[in-house]
């Protein structure tokens, strides 16, 4: 029975191309090396002296510099290619690591990682252009979750090693680690994975497409909207949630940790297997991201009562399964609807979306928690109530998609 079990889950991570199992390992690298980032706020006000509200300042630069990356490498991916964009982003990014260590002063930070991110984040939607070449149809889905998989054990690996050099080396180890892990994983990307060309056929594909303006595809921005708000109550677990866990039941940084883990863990175990299941039935994406904006809802509207520590692990696992339907389908489901011409412009609107969600999220969330009057629990009846709106408006698409295929 064991065998079983384990030989069908094996099976989800079958049938991938070669290119997709490179960008699995390159984005796990890439990830893993990704330490300066939980450490930012903490390296700015120990190691530089910076006040809180100068960390919040820098921190809203990095998010700026994100989703003007995200919507600029979105945009070329589609002049002159995925692959040109990737190689760029990273390596660029490496170098810019390596240097931000000697930038010290509060503007030249401010410009520092405002750049670094537009560069950095040109890499996303090209990824995900890349997928939509490299991946067969029948298993688009899964290759995205694959590559999520990667980001979520890079992101967990990623922060201990970080703990370790900070320890042994100070926090400028951890400048040369994101630089090496930029140009290694790129390095390993371009010697083993050829830029593809179209063919002649494909050119011509591409001419005769019908000219369709993202502007005007009014599912794709009420879409967006969904996206974001998905995001934007599940960023509420790297917020307010880790404060309210020792604020109002006394956790240790240890117990949330383990919680977080619990998180990271059912990713790892379950989402693979969940999105193959769907994927064979063909069940419809817009359900699936309907049911993951529920359970982001049921999430925070569990923690209401206050009457017991366990009501977290309830909120863990509600989070943990709006994750696994909404993020990987919802990605699934822009691929799906974008011209072939415009993959890149509407992926990097897409990921421009969950950056706004991580700048928005936090500052709304601490926001309403700093009222007196209104505190942890009035923010859980907004983000439960805020998961209900979107679940609602992801219905309302549901209608205008059913009306358009019939069309």
């Amino acid at each position: 029975m064991i065998k079983l079990a384990a030989q069908r889950y094996i099976n989800n991570f079958r049938g991938f191309r070669r290119e997709v199992w490179i960008l699995a390992i390159i984005t796990f690298i890439n990830r893993a090396g990704t330490m300066v980032i939980p450490f930012l706020s903490k390296y700015l006000k120990e190691d530089l002296g910076f006040s809180y509200g100068q960390v919040g300042w820098v921190m809203v630069c990095f998010g700026s510099g994100s989703m003007l990356g995200s919507w600029l490498g979105g945009k070329l991916s589609d002049k002159i290619g995925f692959y040109k964009i990737m190689v760029f982003s990273l390596f660029s990014t490496g170098i810019l690591f390596f240097s931000v260590q000697f930038v010290t002063s509060f503007y030249g930070l401010c410009a520092a990682f405002f750049g670094i991110m537009v560069v950095a984040d040109m890499f996303r939607p090209a990824m995900f252009v890349s997928l939509s070449v490299y991946a067969k149809p029948e298993n688009r889905t899964r290759a995205l979750s694959l590559v999520r998989l990667a980001v979520n054990l890079g992101f967990a690996a990623g922060p201990a090693l970080g703990g370790l050099i900070i320890m042994n080396i100070g926090y400028s180890g951890l400048f040369w680690a994101d630089a090496a892990s930029c140009i290694l994983s790129i390095g390993i990307f371009a010697l083993l994975v050829k830029e593809k060309k179209k063919t002649p056929e494909e050119h011509l594909e591409l001419a005769d497409e019908p000219k369709k303006s993202v502007m005007k595809d009014h599912i794709f921005w009420l879409f967006l909207f969904v996206s974001f708000g998905t995001a934007m109550t599940f960023f509420q677990l790297f917020s307010t949630l880790p404060l309210y866990h020792h604020e109002k039941y006394g956790l240790t940084e240890l117990q949330t940790g383990l919680l977080m883990t619990l998180n990271g863990f059912l990713v790892f175990l379950l989402e693979m297997p969940i999105v193959g299941f769907f994927e064979r039935i063909h069940f419809p994406k817009l359900r699936i991201v309907l049911f993951g904006a529920i359970c982001m809802s049921l999430g925070f509207f569990v923690l209401l009562p206050e009457f017991s520590s366990n009501l977290l692990v309830l909120n863990i696992l509600f989070l943990t399964f709006g994750e696994i339907f909404a993020f990987p389908f919802s990605n699934a489901f822009v691929l799906s609807r974008a011209p072939k011409s415009q993959v890149g412009n509407y992926m990097g609107l897409y990921t421009m979306s969950f950056s706004l969600a991580h700048i928005l999220s936090a500052k709304t969330g601490l926001a309403i928690v700093s009222v007196k009057s209104l505190g942890y629990f009035w923010n859980w009846v907004f983000m439960g109530t805020f998961g209900l709106v979107i679940a609602g408006l992801t219905v309302y698409i549901m209608i205008l998609y059913k009306r358009e295929q019939l069309s």
